[in-house]
């Protein structure tokens, strides 16, 4: 079983906590992706699994065995790291094969483990060529290559796209999901990129100062996010945010009053919450109306509308709140010389209270079935 379960994990350098309390049940053929900001702990916490740095407490299983003081040959993981860190006078086979040859693996056995990854990563024709020759796709894929022949049980990814250009990593997380599907094993990937969370995982893990602030599928992260700090982080642009006042607390319509006077009723439980707090609103850019369509807005003054095509971004600044992200569709005019209303969805809305929590969401999304 290929199982990862983290039990109260914490690393300390020098008595400064780095990873904090750890709970986390990773399934057997499950693709788990690492996200947060630089310096959130989730390359540490990556580490700490593949037997790279040392867990000061808690215990950490893979399968059912317990690993805490196993080193990293032992504990059938493999790494692939973000330097492909090829060797330059060896082929591409022997790239593949070095790990191997180092533990005295049969040559029969050596050459069918090559074989068999070099297929499913589409390298069987390029097993004679040096990494100079190779695109850095191709020279990712070797990477990857070297660690499958292992056969691990658990393929651990530290921001492996990052050295890559824009087109070579929508490519790569393309190849990378593929594989996933073919392989079935488990996959534990780690990225500062929101984006490549969304499109790779099947469950992500969002850490914040080295504690997980939630764990969820893309899409309940997404619609459903149970705080302000994975609201902000998950979604591009980010989620707006405006401070209001609670006007009538309730467990089914809460009514909030807007910093322009207007009164907007929100399906969300804001039980627990006294009338007259002051608590956060949320909405998305692309949830956001435009004039005359919503029941209640908020104008702003036009910074900048950016034209990508599909989509037309127009970055705002509210009157006495601060910028504000609108997103329209790409042929939408817009008038940059004129205020442009920012209209509220009721239905699209989040309400974050005083210490960020989110109070839950009564509206379910079309075709969310989390």
């Amino acid at each position: 079983m290929s199982t990862v379960t983290l039990n109260n994990v914490c690393k300390n350098y020098a008595g400064i906590p780095v990873s904090k309390n750890i709970d986390l049940e990773i399934d057997n053929g499950e693709f788990v992706v690492f996200v947060g900001p630089s310096g959130c702990g989730k390359s540490t916490l990556l580490r700490m699994i593949a037997g790279l740095e040392e867990i000061s407490s808690g215990d950490l299983y893979i399968g059912d065995v317990r690993v805490n003081d196993k080193p990293p040959s032992e504990r059938s993981v493999g790494m692939v790291f973000q330097s492909y860190a090829l060797y330059p006078h060896l082929s591409v086979a022997e790239n593949m094969a070095f790990g191997l040859k180092l533990a005295k693996t049969d040559r029969a056995e050596i050459d069918r483990r090559i074989e068999n990854a070099a297929r499913i990563l589409q390298l069987d024709k390029l097993l004679e060529r040096k990494p100079k020759d190779l695109s850095g796709g191709q020279r990712q894929r070797v990477a990857i290559g070297r660690t499958m022949v292992r056969e691990p049980q658990v393929l651990l990814f530290d921001e492996p796209l990052s050295n890559l250009d824009a087109g070579l990593r929508v490519q790569m997380r393309i190849e990378i999901a593929s594989l996933h599907k073919r392989l079935r094993s488990t996959m534990i990937y780690v990225t500062h990129d929101q984006v490549e969370a969304m499109t790779l995982a099947d469950k992500i893990v969002v850490l914040d100062g080295g504690h997980i602030a939630q764990v969820g599928a893309p899409l309940e992260l997404y619609h459903y996010p149970g705080n302000r700090f994975v609201a902000g982080f998950i979604g591009s642009p980010q989620m707006n945010f405006i401070e209001v006042e609670l006007h009538r607390p309730s467990a089914q319509l809460t009514e909030i009053r807007l910093p322009n006077g207007q009164l907007l009723s929100i399906p969300v439980d804001s039980t627990g919450i006294d009338a007259g707090a002051s608590v956060t609103l949320g909405i998305r850019p692309e949830h956001c109306l435009p004039a005359g369509q919503a029941e209640a807005s908020i104008e702003g003054a036009v910074r900048v509308a950016e034209r990508l095509g599909d989509q037309t971004l127009v970055y705002l600044e509210l009157d006495g709140i601060g910028p504000a992200t609108l997103r329209l569709e790409g042929d939408v005019p817009v008038d940059d010389s004129a205020p442009q209303a920012l209209g509220l969805d009721p239905n699209r809305c989040h309400l974050f209270r005083e210490d960020g929590r989110a109070c839950p969401r009564l509206y379910r999304e079309p075709g969310f079935t989390g």
